[in-house]
């Protein structure tokens, strides 16, 4: 499955909930290096929530966010945008 069948997939199915603005959970997995946390971080809003956790082996780190999307267009934009971003694995 290609990345457009992915969010054609996730749109359908964020777009089956009508309630939106609502809280979205992103969820990330990264090499742990605190640079390509920064750019994450970046690429949201200083009201998102922002939690980590590192990995027993300590190579890599889990991240989840949580902030206020205006749409399931909106969300597909975000996962876009951090994809830009090497080694991000988007759950």
């Amino acid at each position: 499955m290609n990345n457009d069948e992915q969010f054609n997939n996730l749109r359908e199915k964020l777009n089956e909930d009508k309630n939106w603005p609502q809280v979205y959970m992103f969820k990330f997995i990264i090499p742990a290096e605190i640079k390509k946390m920064a750019l994450i971080e970046a690429k949201f809003s200083d009201e998102a929530t922002i939690t980590q956790k590192e990995s027993s082996s300590g190579k890599y780190m889990s991240i989840t966010v949580k902030e206020v999307m205006l749409s399931a267009e909106a969300v597909i934009d975000k996962y876009k945008d951090v994809a830009t971003i090497e080694g991000v694995m988007a759950l």
